[in-house]
């Protein structure tokens, strides 16, 4: 890939976050978040509320952290390719993966946390160790399921060797043990193992996630197994086992698993240039098939709002819970009623666009 390619393929990811982010409506899990006051993505929230009218307001520190990771991403790319058109393929690919563009557009704690894990892995590849610990603090108190990193950590550590590594990582996950943090482990055996498949062919795109499956498999038999293989890898595995006993909530790991975007590449790369160029035609046609399904699924995500709108707004769209809300605010205003009674996330949301319930408990 060439420079003025990627740097094209930057700008129109700046505008697309900048334009999803102030035109699509608070979603429940960002009410939800709103005024949930202990958060930090609530403090965010309001601060940029505060900057900012409007829902690029609520989304702006978000935006902030993503364009963040983006450059430490960049940075990281840099330490594992020579070529500087690899380092310009990885990067389009991970800020336009679907889990990427939706997460960088709402706000959420997976950006932070997705920030905080590729700094980590950039300082540890760099040898700049004094950080770290704050890092890992942090991810302890922002995140739940960040004992998957830990526990990540703990498994690299043990194998490369690294003492200091191991006993800090083992430390976080004894203070997840004594403090009953981290993820909810339960349930009996509930059929959820394609349910999660189908959350990560969303994050990443079908044919992506086949390839990245592939890739993660592939180095577990015979690739450099690098702290980000680590990380990416107990993520996933952690997952999919997971599901066989409950529900699992992808924003959990998506942070952790899209990370190894490098290591797809890689591996693409290295298959494809060990073979004489008559026969690398088809990987390369391989290529351009998943990044046409890439293109049709961030096509979803950005034009989203016009698809519902021309659906029949059916309950079960994923947007409903977006925009039906806020069409009922549009029409309750319409009317000049001041109050509505709604349960759940939905009351927050009307609550955010200021019409309170009418009875309160």
């Amino acid at each position: 890939m060439k420079k003025a390619h990627f740097l094209g393929l930057l700008f129109l990811y700046v505008a697309i976050s900048f334009f999803l982010a102030a035109t699509t409506p608070i979603t429940p899990h960002e009410a939800k978040n709103l005024y949930d006051h202990a958060s930090i993505v609530s403090l965010l929230m309001q601060w940029g509320s505060a900057l900012i009218p409007g829902f690029l307001g609520l989304r702006i520190f978000f935006l902030l952290f993503a364009f963040l990771s983006l450059r430490i991403f960049y940075e990281l790319s840099q330490q594992y390719f020579q070529r500087r058109e690899d380092v310009y393929l990885s990067t389009s690919l991970f800020m336009f993966l679907p889990g990427i563009l939706t997460a960088t557009a709402l706000a959420n704690v997976g950006i932070i946390v997705l920030a905080l894990v590729l700094f980590f892995v950039l300082l540890y590849e760099k040898k700049h160790y004094y950080v770290l610990p704050l890092i890992m603090l942090a991810l302890f108190f922002i995140h739940e399921a960040s004992i998957i990193f830990f526990v990540a950590l703990f498994f690299y550590g043990i194998t490369h060797k690294d003492k200091l590594l191991s006993i800090a990582s083992a430390a976080f996950i004894f203070a997840f043990i004594y403090l009953a943090k981290g993820i909810e482990i339960g349930g009996r055996p509930s059929g959820h193992f394609l349910e999660i498949f189908g959350l990560y062919a969303a994050v990443f795109s079908p044919l992506l996630f086949l390839y990245f499956f592939y890739t993660m498999y592939r180095i577990l038999l015979r690739g450099q197994k690098t702290l980000m293989w680590y990380i990416s890898f107990t993520a996933l595995a952690v997952s999919l086992l997971l599901s066989i006993r409950q529900k699992v909530y992808i924003t959990d790991f998506a942070p952790y698993v899209m990370i190894s975007t490098i290591a797809m590449v890689d591996v693409f790369m290295q298959s494809l240039r060990v073979r004489l160029p008559q026969f690398q035609k088809k990987y390369l046609r391989a290529f351009y098939v998943v990044i046409f399904v890439l293109v049709i699924s961030v096509g979803a995500i950005v034009f989203h709002q016009a698809l519902f709108y021309l659906s029949d707004k059916n309950a079960r769209h994923f947007a409903a819970r977006i925009y039906k809300p806020y069409e009922l605010v549009k029409e309750l205003k319409k009317n000049g009623t001041e109050c509505y009674d709604a349960k759940g996330r939905t009351a927050l949301q009307l609550r955010y666009y200021g019409i309170p319930p009418c009875h309160t408990n």
